[in-house]
């Protein structure tokens, strides 16, 4: 029989594979699939802090992510109220001009373990394109522009300033990062946040929300 302990520790291992077994012996063991989540969600922020002290890197928090979105796989058909995204929807892309993910694969993978419904628009994305998404969207709660590039920073610059005029702006949250963006450049755009890496951003992505 499977605990919640052994749920949460074959997450932070990053064991994909042994993770749907585990979940569903918890399940089998007569665990809540909502406390199932909640422990795989808890175990990504250790994998997080961990990350954020320099205890491990990028591939073991894949490796982690990866896990988690096996087990959550095995818990969807049974959170009645769709409870994986219950944090709320957040629109995510890399901005015009720059073709990196990496980085925004690995925010999309922790917001997602935070609890979030993340909608991804991918890399070199025009500003009218994260506008009509919030348009198609409108309940979307955060919209996150990265830019990796220092020559990309003016078109961040440019799609924070465009979201900043619209009608609906108060309704929504702006989160930005990429290497070379600092807090001071975010709070110069008009940026509701800014974050280093990608444990720090799923934490910062909880605090807007709450």
């Amino acid at each position: 029989m499977a605990t919640l302990q052994d749920v949460a520790d074959i997450v932070i291992a990053g064991k994909a594979k042994k993770t749907p077994g585990v979940v569903q012996e918890a399940l089998d063991a007569g665990l809540a699939p909502k406390d199932i989540l909640n422990t795989m969600i808890d175990a990504m922020s250790v994998v997080g802090e961990r990350f954020s002290r320099n205890e491990i890197f990028v591939p073991e928090m894949l490796v982690a992510a990866k896990a988690m979105k096996k087990g959550v796989d095995v818990l969807k058909p049974l959170l009645s109220d769709g409870g994986v995204g219950s944090m709320g929807k957040m629109i995510m892309g890399t901005v015009a001009g720059d073709l990196h993910d990496i980085g925004k694969n690995l925010v999309i993978m922790m917001i997602e373990s935070a609890g979030f419904d993340v909608i991804d628009l991918g890399v070199d994305v025009p500003i009218e394109r994260f506008l009509s998404a919030y348009e198609e969207n409108p309940d979307t709660k955060i919209i996150g522009c990265s830019a990796l590039l220092t020559t990309t920073m003016p078109a961040l610059e440019q799609t924070v300033a465009a979201i900043n005029q619209q009608p609906w702006r108060s309704k929504v949250k702006v989160m930005v990062g990429g290497a070379p963006i600092t807090q001071e450049f975010a709070d110069r755009i008009g940026a509701d946040a800014y974050t280093e890496d990608a444990a720090s951003a799923a934490q910062k992505a909880k605090e807007l929300v709450s």
